[in-house]
């Protein structure tokens, strides 16, 4: 039986390693990226500890599945909620506006009237659901 003591030279570098490090450093780059999209900033009320007593005009905006605006019931355009919101608003300048999207309506048409509350500086809150009540 012979030995062979005879050593071949590398003549190539295996690149599979680094190539598997650049698609991790790809994916990891594009997850990052795309997690920083702006939102909507909204300004959330600050508890206090003394009950108020100060009654205000609060009103009640639905958006329904086809993206219909209602006002406390009634149905509005989005020019026409503006109206009510400013007339509103001169009444009562702490007046309230409790925002109620529908679960099968497009998300654009709740953004649409949050904008418009933001835009005229109008106090807002969106009105959630428990799952299964």
């Amino acid at each position: 039986m012979q030995v062979q003591n005879e050593v071949k030279p590398i003549d190539t570098i295996n690149v599979t390693p680094m190539l598997d490090l650049a698609y991790v450093l790809l994916v990891v780059f594009i997850l990052m990226t795309t997690a920083s999209v702006q939102g909507v900033s909204i300004t959330m009320p600050k508890p206090s500890n003394k009950p108020s007593t100060e009654k205000h005009d609060l009103k009640i905006v639905q958006v329904m599945e086809g993206g219909g605006v209602l006002i406390n019931g009634v149905g509005v355009t989005l020019d026409e909620l503006e109206a009510q919101l400013l007339q509103a608003k001169s009444r009562d300048a702490q007046m309230s506006v409790a925002i109620k999207g529908d679960a099968r309506t497009q998300y654009a048409s709740v953004v649409a009237v949050i904008d418009l509350c933001n835009k005229l500086q109008v106090n807002m809150g969106l009105v959630t659901a428990r799952i299964g009540t």
